[in-house]
């Protein structure tokens, strides 16, 4: 499933054709997704403005000039295609390429701005949903979602709190959206690595018995901003699914220090471990047992 560096790279692909752009036509070609669309779904969105477009942890968010938001999610097989002038383009980078199937084109936006943005989803997990803007964040799907990485007030202290008396591990936690918003296994690994911390420690160890954080808080705070920096500057990693909007492919997955590297060596100066697979939680971890204490 895309994580925060693939939904924001998709973000900023459509938000020049659709921020400031009216809804001249809605087609949906179907009746749901993952959950049914909104009653009046193509009705509640022609001829409205997209006000701005916004990213919360993995969701994307339209902010609509109906004092509503377009909530939207990829889920695990989603994408959006960007067709002008009978060109298409692809927000966000995956190495498989993301089906252009005809069938699988679900819902069709035709914007202002003369695009077509055309949300395809063959395995139909994605979500559209229409939101009063005053209720969006006590929304189910929004109101439990934890701090996000790259905001301001994202720190050692807020991380050690969040983790402070949990029992589970620290892979765990920070794949908790409770926790911090849009993390998920590759940038997770790919953080606890640069963090020189186990995935297997306990996530209380974060901060002292006190309460108050420590070194491993402020450097595992550093590591996932860093990593998430880079990954989005890189166009996100390109799996399975996840493309750009523009069709290229991601090279993030060129940058991977652990992830999908089982065997290897570790990129760690002086380290002279290899890099191990495990499961956790019936996903895949990747971690160095060397440097990663």
């Amino acid at each position: 499933m895309p994580e925060l560096p693939e939904v924001e790279t998709v973000r900023r692909g459509l938000a020049p054709v659709m921020e400031g752009a009216r809804f001249i036509a809605v087609e949906a070609n179907r009746k749901d997704l993952r959950r049914p669309l909104p009653r009046d779904f193509a009705r509640r969105l022609t001829g409205k403005t997209v006000m701005a477009l916004g990213r919360r942890a993995k969701y994307l968010l339209a902010d609509l000039s109906s004092n509503e938001v377009l909530l939207m999610h990829l889920g695990m097989s989603g994408s959006f295609r960007v067709s002008v002038e009978d060109r298409e383009t692809t927000p966000g980078r995956f190495h498989h390429r993301r089906s252009g199937a005809k069938p699988h084109d679900h819902v069709i936006f035709h914007m202002s701005s003369g695009a077509r943005v055309i949300f395809n989803d063959p395995r139909r997990f994605g979500l559209m949903l229409l939101v009063p803007r005053t209720e969006l964040a006590e929304h189910p799907l929004i109101k439990q979602v934890g701090p996000e990485p790259l905001g301001h007030a994202f720190g050692g202290a807020m991380l050690a709190e969040a983790c402070a008396n949990k029992k589970m591990t620290l892979k765990a936690a920070l794949s908790d959206q409770k926790v911090v918003a849009g993390l998920g296994n590759i940038y997770v690994c790919e953080a606890l690595h640069r963090a020189r911390l186990s995935p297997k420690r306990k996530a209380s160890t974060l901060a002292s018995k006190g309460g108050t954080p420590n070194a491993h808080s402020a450097r595992l705070v550093e590591a996932i901003k860093s990593v998430l920096d880079e990954a989005i500057v890189a166009g996100g990693s390109s799996l399975r699914d996840h493309r750009r909007t523009d069709g290229e492919l991601g090279d993030f997955q060129h940058r991977f220090r652990v992830y999908d590297r089982e065997g290897g060596a570790c990129p760690t100066p002086g380290c002279r471990g290899l890099i191990r697979r495990i499961v956790q939680s019936g996903r895949s971890t990747f971690f160095c047992p060397v440097c990663q204490k």
